[in-house]
């Protein structure tokens, strides 16, 4: 089969561009590899060494195929993984402390002569999963914004297939610790290959760039929130998935499998996904210019309202998905305790429910562009995450409860609007660069997350058990400020 041709056109301003004054404005007239013929701003002030060209308003280069499938695999394998290795921790451990009991369950109180071995089987898990998630993400922060930037350069493909490989070296090396039973140390250093390698954050940041090269402005929101549908519709599946086949088969055959799609993934990345742009041949990787490129974002003279508008989205993008990971965090152990006491069939349906607010976002935004601005689409997606926490804050009984689940159902509508806002701010050579700061964001957000939420709900049980949710609706109020 032939290979399919590249496209034809460069990331970093070429040298057969050229600057014609049109209606008293800068146009931009492209060269003989430019196909679409799109017009494009330019921006800056005097003293700039460039001018800036802001994000194309149509879309250069449409592939037959796209990165869907890699992060939906990607995502699904991680999915697969993490809750595995949580509990394979919790059993290596008991085994090693010689603990017997179980992970008691639903709303009785258990004592016993165990209970100070199981503090100490719980307090040891705990741990490990914190030296294991500060080591990935420790090393994650300088892989990423080193790769993102990297990628502008020398294309999205690399970018998608390192991380591949650096999760599969990683299942692998998890593979060894079990049949092996080696000590759960050696859970680290595959934490650390992965993150070397770019981590799942890296495959992130290479998809959301390569849908922002393959798409025009008025495409980019649907196709983001397709990305973001991949992400909710794996987890989903995982989950699902995880717990029966580990009651089935144990640990090894799913950690088989989680090897096996990262393999695939990566070598679908590489022989059936076209480069979305021309690649630098001489561009190195070890430099710090791409940590300069991402710095230069948020910090470029003579752009103060470009660098207010990158500001406050992100800000309002972290405060989005902080609230989402801390509610994300709190709902099982919600529904564990009383007054709801739900069992593990109904923990599950909960989550099912959780997760198709993705698929149900997908198209309520689709079906909302038809009237509505992107910003709008945000804050009705706002209204929606506002509303259901306030009715998950209050919930005392099960119907009560899947009600706030479903009035949930537009909540994940303003991340594709904000990282799509985001995107059109940028220039085409700077989609990899801002695309790692935000996959950085979301890491940042998800360790503020864990503390803020998992601390401020013992603290206020005796206020009102449902208070952090109540906590997460105000904070959500902050976006909406800035979004209308």
């Amino acid at each position: 089969m032939q290979e399919p041709p590249s496209p034809s056109y460069t990331a970093a301003p070429p040298l057969h561009l050229k600057t014609l004054p049109v209606a008293g404005r800068a146009m931009e007239e492209r060269g003989p590899t430019g196909e679409s013929g799109e017009e494009e701003r330019v921006t800056g002030s005097p003293g700039d060494e460039e001018p800036r060209v802001s994000v194309s308003q149509s879309c250069r280069f449409r592939p037959a195929v796209s990165v869907e499938p890699v992060l939906f695999f990607s995502m699904f394998a991680l999915a697969l993984q993490t809750p595995l290795c949580t509990q394979y921790l919790w059993d290596r451990i008991s085994f090693d402390l010689g603990f017997n009991g179980t992970r008691e369950r639903g709303c009785g109180n258990h004592s016993g002569p165990e209970d100070s071995l199981l503090k100490q089987v719980e307090t040891q898990t705990a741990h490990w999963n914190l030296y294991i998630n500060l080591a990935g993400f420790t090393v994650g922060l300088f892989s990423v914004t080193l790769l993102g930037p990297w990628s502008d350069q020398v294309g999205r493909r690399p970018v998608l297939i390192f991380p591949c490989l650096g999760l599969a070296m990683q299942a692998g090396l998890y593979l060894l610790v079990m049949y092996l039973r080696l000590h759960v140390a050696w859970f680290l250093l595959g934490r650390l290959l992965s993150g070397l390698s770019g981590d799942f954050n890296a495959i992130l940041a290479g998809c959301f760039a390569y849908i922002a090269d393959t798409s025009d402005r008025q495409a980019r929101t649907f196709r983001v929130a397709i990305l973001e549908a991949c992400l909710g519709l794996a987890g989903m599946l995982a989950s699902i998935v995880g717990g029966q086949w580990l009651q089935a088969q144990g640990y090894i055959n799913p950690f088989w499998l989680v090897l096996a799609i990262n393999l695939a993934t990566a070598l679908y990345a590489y022989l059936v996904i076209p480069e979305s742009l021309t690649p630098d041949k001489e561009a190195k990787l070890f430099t710090l210019k791409h940590y300069k490129a991402v710095y230069n974002l948020y910090s470029t003279r003579g752009e103060w309202g470009r660098r207010a508008k990158l500001g406050f989205y992100t800000a309002a993008f972290f405060i989005v998905v902080t609230v989402h990971f801390g509610a994300k965090d709190l709902y099982v152990l919600y529904e564990l305790s009383a007054p709801l006491c739900w069992d593990s069939t109904l923990i599950g349906y909960g989550s099912a429910a959780e997760h198709l607010t993705y698929l149900s976002s997908l198209l309520g935004l689709r079906v909302m562009q038809v009237c509505l601005e992107d910003s709008w689409v945000a804050i009705v997606g706002l209204c929606s995450n506002i509303s259901g926490l306030v009715v998950i804050a209050l919930a005392n009984s099960t119907a009560l409860m899947f009600t706030g689940y479903a009035v949930r159902f537009l909540s994940m509508a303003t991340t594709p609007v904000l990282r799509s806002k985001l995107s059109t701010l940028v220039t085409v050579s700077e989609q990899g660069a801002l695309f790692a700061s935000i996959a950085c964001v979301e890491s940042v957000c998800s360790l503020v997350s864990t503390g803020v939420f998992n601390s401020l709900y013992p603290a206020t049980l005796h206020i009102l058990k449902g208070f952090p949710f109540l906590f997460g609706a105000a904070l959500l109020l902050i976006p909406a400020v800035i979004l209308g």
